[in-house]
């Protein structure tokens, strides 16, 4: 069984001008979220065994607040491809994982990161289904299932939706 991990990265702050794209940090809010969402993962055991993360400033913020709130520090990569990229494109770096790896968190961007969810997932759950078809918002986590017997067999409609949760959704049951 393979477990695929999709978190969109926290909110980021709006563009300055002269600012990149890339270089974009998180908002109040995605900091707060980030961590939030760290823990939750770190509650439920959605826990990674290597984690890929695209070069923005945004996402590896996102990454280091979350990771702060888990224990243990799984094998990180900071992945070009994932920045601007498109489902096709990061399907390829979910391939390209190791047979050691059984849980794979990669930390990306809209609108790549949602078509990637929705290709993937055939099976689950139908509200959260439905919920994930509808947005896939900031800090929003995916939690994929396959029962395939290597990352290079990951394909379209092999997935079962495990889980999706969003910050909002995290903040709603803590009260």
């Amino acid at each position: 069984m393979l477990r695929l991990l999709l978190l969109r990265h926290a909110k980021a702050e709006r563009s300055r001008p002269g600012e990149r794209d890339h270089d974009r940090r998180l908002a109040e809010r995605g900091r707060n979220d980030a961590p939030r969402l760290g823990a939750y993962m770190a509650k439920h055991r959605y826990l990674p065994d290597r984690v890929v993360v695209s070069t923005s400033a945004r996402t590896r913020e996102t990454w280091d607040l979350a990771a702060a709130e888990m224990p243990g520090k799984p094998k990180v990569a900071f992945e070009e491809r994932i920045y601007e990229s498109t489902p096709r494109a990061l399907l390829q770096v979910v391939k390209e994982t190791g047979p050691k790896v059984g849980t794979l968190l990669m930390i990306g961007h809209n609108p790549s990161m949602h078509e990637l969810a929705v290709q993937l997932i055939a099976t689950g759950d139908i509200d959260m289904r439905q919920q994930l078809l509808e947005a896939f918002p900031t800090a929003a986590l995916a939690v994929i299932e396959f029962k395939l017997d290597g990352w290079d067999r990951v394909h379209a409609q092999a997935g079962r939706l495990e889980h999706f949760v969003t910050p909002r959704a995290i903040a709603a049951a803590d009260r």
